[in-house]
């Protein structure tokens, strides 16, 4: 049978088949995709084969179909795991906020690099704004002019209040979306407004850390009844960037890119050499200042810039 995973829980998959049922799968044995080591050979999106095993309602995945995208991290304690959090999707939305707990600008260029990497278009949705104070609402200002002149689209939001939820489902409509962040960011607050009913568990706010505790434990996909699918993602504290090499890298910084050709090197890194037009575009402003410290800061393998 074909069918479409909807849940991980890290051992048991859930599998809508195509007779529309729920099934509860298990992979057998080393199931490995080709050229990818993860701690998940299945994730979210996945379309896969399976059989069911006899006299039972459970199956057991044998197939892994090709996928188109996906997104993948890497964690950066010294595991070094990598995971893939979210398989054929048609964009990817990263909520942020600018306190409890704080989104830095190196994590959300991280997972913009991500998504670029596998061509999945990406939104940012800037969460509680009930909270923000008129300094807050100025440097929200700053963060979305840096993402809005090089092209990703910027929405704000109070999931708490409901503000300018329709504004979202209006971009979820008919497409498959993964949702991610820090634990704490609103995911779930968010999701269970866009989708009445759900209900997906929401945390507090650590008092010590300021940072969020994770209440979404395994990717799950939501079917939206306006169309679409939701991929929902347990927090991200940490990304850590995959697969990418250092010549790629710039390639996938838009603003970058687009000045490529201009170097007077082919080969030129966009680090210290003479004529590099990035380094000219970063000291005249063109470029901010905080896109070139995450380029350096991945381009040196630097896992810590959050």
């Amino acid at each position: 049978m074909r069918g479409l995973v909807t849940k991980s829980t890290g051992s048991w998959y859930q599998v809508l088949g195509e007779d529309g049922e729920q099934y509860d799968c298990r992979i057998k044995g080393k199931f490995r995709t080709k050229g990818i080591k993860t701690t998940n050979p299945i994730a979210v999106g996945d379309w896969v084969h399976f059989d069911l095993e006899p006299d039972q309602a459970s199956g057991v995945i044998n197939v892994l179909e090709p996928r188109k995208n996906y997104i993948i991290r890497k964690s950066v304690n010294l595991s070094k795991q990598t995971q893939i959090i979210g398989a054929n999707l048609d964009q990817a939305i990263l909520v942020v906020t600018l306190a409890s707990p704080p989104t830095s600008l190196g994590f959300i260029d991280r997972f913009l690099v991500t998504a670029e990497a596998y061509d999945i278009p990406a939104i940012l949705v800037f969460n509680k704004l009930d909270l923000f104070s008129d300094e807050g609402l100025e440097i929200l200002r700053e963060y979305k002019s840096i993402y809005e002149n090089i092209g990703y689209p910027c929405y704000e939001v109070s999931a708490m209040e409901g503000t300018n939820i329709d504004a979202i489902r209006y971009l979820l409509k008919d497409k498959v979306t993964l949702v991610s962040g820090h634990s704490g960011v609103g995911k779930s607050t968010l999701v269970n407004r866009i989708v009445p009913g759900v209900e997906l568990r929401t945390g507090n706010i650590s008092d010590w850390s300021d940072q969020g505790k994770h209440t979404t434990t395994f990717a799950e996909m939501i079917d939206l009844p306006f169309g679409g699918k939701l991929i929902d993602t347990p927090g991200i504290r940490e990304l850590g960037i995959v697969d990418i090499e250092k010549r790629e890298l710039s390639h996938f910084f838009p603003e970058m890119r687009q000045l490529m050709n201009k170097c007077k090197f082919n080969n030129c890194r966009h680090l210290n050499e003479p004529g590099c037009v990035v380094l000219e575009a970063v000291e005249e402003g063109d470029i901010e200042s905080s896109r070139y410290d995450s380029y350096i800061s991945i381009y040196n393998n630097e896992d810590t810039r959050r």
